[in-house]
């Protein structure tokens, strides 16, 4: 790993038309060597891909969109059918004309792919190429830029079961150098500039040997159900009250956990857990299997509740996926 790293983007590429080879583009502009990674954003990879779209800006939304994940107001973060969680789906009224705005790249991977191939077969140089586009962060103002396509290129490193130089082991630390690239892309690229593709070196260690594309940038992406966020606050409280999008509270809870939050709901209750089964009885006649709050509660953790042998008990099993 190079202890220097530097990033330049060539001025003068102008508008981006359907049907460009952005490969050919990016091969008459830079001066490319082994283990450069380029950067290609989002926005001229759609304009390439005829991602152009004329008409309501709502309609698109909805069709990109897999579910809305929070809404507040116009501001819609929903999470994609790329499996992207973002603002308004990704969808782009910048730089284009009046009525029109672009969808993101059908499958940036494989766009990142044919630019990796092209400028391989057009220059002999083997580099990384990633897709980069702009995203807001939980719990910070601002934005950055994160890889949302990637070919020849390690996106995630791993350090679990490594020991630091302390001897402390390494459990979770696993940077996602795709996304910390594309934000160094960001920096010289800037978004005014017309400047949209980039090269950065002092990376190779990162790009994979010509032919081997690698996982993509998709691997980035968590799982639905596998976030702890997968709605805002007011959009989990209706989606149990309405029992709805289950998968966006993740796998069931353990029965423990279930425990604590009955307990919260009702102090004086009393829970005993028997393997994958958990029996609460409830000091409050109001709470039963069939209360609105219970049902709630249950959907939230996973869980399924039914009357129980006698009133004033509730049993609970796990819901099956």
């Amino acid at each position: 790993m190079s202890s220097a790293l530097t990033v330049h983007a060539p001025d003068g590429i102008g508008e981006v038309a359907e049907g460009t080879d952005l490969g050919a583009l990016v091969a008459q502009v830079c001066e490319l060597a082994d283990g450069d990674i380029v950067t290609v954003t989002s926005k001229v990879a759609s304009k390439a891909e005829g991602r152009r779209v004329a008409g309501d800006r709502a309609d698109s939304l909805a069709a990109e969109t897999q579910r809305v994940v929070a809404r507040r107001g116009p501001t819609q973060i929903v999470r994609t059918r790329l499996g992207l969680t973002m603002a308004a789906a990704g969808i782009d009224n910048s730089n284009v004309t009046a009525g029109e705005h672009l969808l993101l790249p059908v499958d940036p991977d494989a766009s990142a792919r044919r630019i990796r191939e092209t400028l391989l077969s057009l220059t002999g140089r083997n580099v990384g190429v990633v897709i980069t586009d702009t995203a807001g962060r939980a719990w910070r103002n601002g934005q950055t830029e994160l890889a949302i396509g990637a070919s020849g290129l390690l996106v995630l490193e791993e350090f679990g079961g490594q020991v630091d130089s302390y001897g402390n082991p390494l459990a979770v630390t696993a940077p996602a150098v795709a996304d910390e690239i594309a934000s160094a892309a960001e920096l010289v690229c800037g978004k005014l500039g017309g400047r949209p593709i980039s090269v950065v070196r002092g990376r190779s260690d990162l790009v994979h040997p010509a032919g081997e594309h690698g996982t993509g940038a998709a691997v980035l992406n968590r799982a639905d159900g596998e976030d702890l966020f997968g709605l805002g606050a007011r959009e989990a409280v209706l989606a149990a009250l309405v029992q709805r999008d289950r998968i966006a509270f993740g796998t069931p809870s353990a029965p423990d956990d279930l425990a604590v939050a009955l307990a919260e709901l009702d102090p004086s209750g009393s829970v005993q857990v028997t393997g994958d089964s958990l029996s609460w009885q409830s000091s409050q006649p109001e709470l039963t299997a069939g209360s609105v709050v219970v049902r709630a509660l249950a959907h939230a953790h996973g869980w399924h509740p039914s009357d129980g042998p006698v009133p004033g008990y509730v049993n609970f099993l796990r819901t099956v996926p």
